[in-house]
């Protein structure tokens, strides 16, 4: 998925959480909005009183689109196809108002796999926000806890919000900076 604009109707209630302060709300069968991004599993999206809301991947028939999958993981359960599997996901986590998955923006720090059982491992992520702060936080961590949580051979999940280092623009990834224009 990409940037688009679209101009939807959506076709039922749907829960979507506002952008920047990251609180919970609901948009009302029929009510217009403008769809601003739709990268990896979630769309952003402008209502038609300017407000920008995130709408989960899970409730894409809303706006008259089909949930995303991705395909690109391996099934193995070993510790590093785990791990490959997270780094997978979390390129598929995206900060709502940058075009950039976090992976790419520089905001996981660490990702370790540990084997507890056979066929079964822990995972520990260290990840960081763009500004402390920020009221997308919570919502991003639950992300990537979700998206590691459902892999094949995950046991458990710790995603671990740091500030020190804090983040800054020269941890993105070179892909991502020619992205966003500052190469």
């Amino acid at each position: 998925m990409s940037a688009i604009r679209e101009t939807v109707v959506l076709t039922r209630d749907v829960n979507v959480v506002t952008i920047p302060d990251g609180n919970h709300g609901t948009l009302s069968k029929g009510s217009e909005v403008t769809i601003h991004q739709a990268l990896g599993s979630n769309y952003t999206v402008v209502t038609d009183h300017g407000h920008m809301v995130r709408i989960a991947g899970i409730d894409a028939d809303a706006l008259g689109k089909e949930p995303h999958e991705l395909h690109t993981l391996v099934m193995e359960t070993d510790a590093k196809a785990v791990e490959k599997n997270c780094w997978e996901v979390m390129k598929t986590v995206y900060d709502p108002e940058i075009p950039v998955n976090i992976v790419d923006l520089g905001l996981v720090y660490h990702c370790q796999v540990t084997p507890v059982a056979e066929g079964k491992n822990n995972v520990h992520v260290m990840m960081t926000l763009t500004a402390p702060g920020c009221g997308m936080g919570p919502v991003l961590q639950n992300d990537v806890e979700k998206s590691i949580r459902a892999l094949p051979g995950v046991e458990s999940v710790n995603v671990e919000v740091v500030l020190d280092p804090p983040w800054s623009r020269e941890m993105m990834s070179e892909v991502a900076q020619v992205q966003l224009g500052l190469f």
